[in-house]
């Protein structure tokens, strides 16, 4: 499972999706594919949409929740299209029913397009307000049997003990166990998620995607960013 950030879709500009960024990541799903793997993703809207700044302004919370599913479908269309023109055989499916546009989220048809080794994009989140895309892209995860969650974040490359970009000393984990990023409060996806991944024993990789080659190494087993799981084994 891999999963985009809605903000990794739109390059350069403020908001929108930026064509370049798709392209190279057709490429990237291209080359991972040649690997044999199957291949699901979760993608998130906040190049369009982030609900909780609208609820700060006044808006119902839930109301804008559904709105921001409704981008990261828009996203998904944009990211199928954009395989498809690169020459894979993908399905999106939604957690809300738009018929004209996706097929509704069924688990065992989600598996049965896996196992035709077309790519499955899950948009609408998990169709219920007040829960992330990451909480969808964990459960997702679980739902389909998936290996490894792949978080891929807007221009980050693995998990730091605290912000590079404010603290140039912050310290990059090689590796971390679920229950210490809970309670360093590190901020790579939100508690649900984070917790869902943990109970069911499902490793985490966070990198950064828009680096050459970086989809397949992940999918190849080698060291890339930072890996969350039961494992003992973490930077000092």
């Amino acid at each position: 499972m891999v999963k985009l950030s809605g903000e990794s879709l739109k390059g350069d500009s403020n908001l929108g999706i930026n064509y370049e960024s798709l392209n190279f990541l057709a490429n990237e799903f291209k080359e991972a594919t040649e690997l044999g793997v199957q291949i699901a993703v979760v993608i998130g809207g906040g190049n369009f949409w982030r609900g909780h700044e609208w609820e700060a302004l006044g808006m119902d919370r839930a109301t804008a929740d559904y709105t921001g599913m409704l981008a990261t479908l828009m996203n998904a269309l944009a990211l199928q299209d954009s395989l498809e023109k690169n020459g894979m055989a993908v399905r999106t499916m939604s957690a809300l029913e738009v018929q004209a546009v996706a097929e509704t989220y069924i688990r065992r048809k989600a598996t049965s397009h896996l196992s035709k080794k077309r790519i499955v994009i899950f948009g609408a989140g998990i169709g219920d307000p007040f829960m992330t895309t990451d909480t969808a892209a964990a459960l997702r995860s679980i739902e389909i049997g998936a290996d490894i969650l792949c978080m891929s974040k807007n221009q980050v490359d693995g998990v730091y003990d605290s912000d590079p970009i404010s603290n140039p000393n912050a310290k990059k984990f090689d590796n971390l166990e679920y229950i210490d990023a809970i309670n360093l409060r590190l901020k790579i996806m939100d508690g649900t998620a984070l917790s869902l991944c943990m109970e069911n024993d499902l490793p985490i990789v966070v990198f950064d995607l828009f680096k050459k080659g970086n989809l397949s190494k992940v999918l190849s087993g080698l060291k890339i960013g930072t890996t969350i799981s039961n494992s003992k084994t973490k930077n000092s």
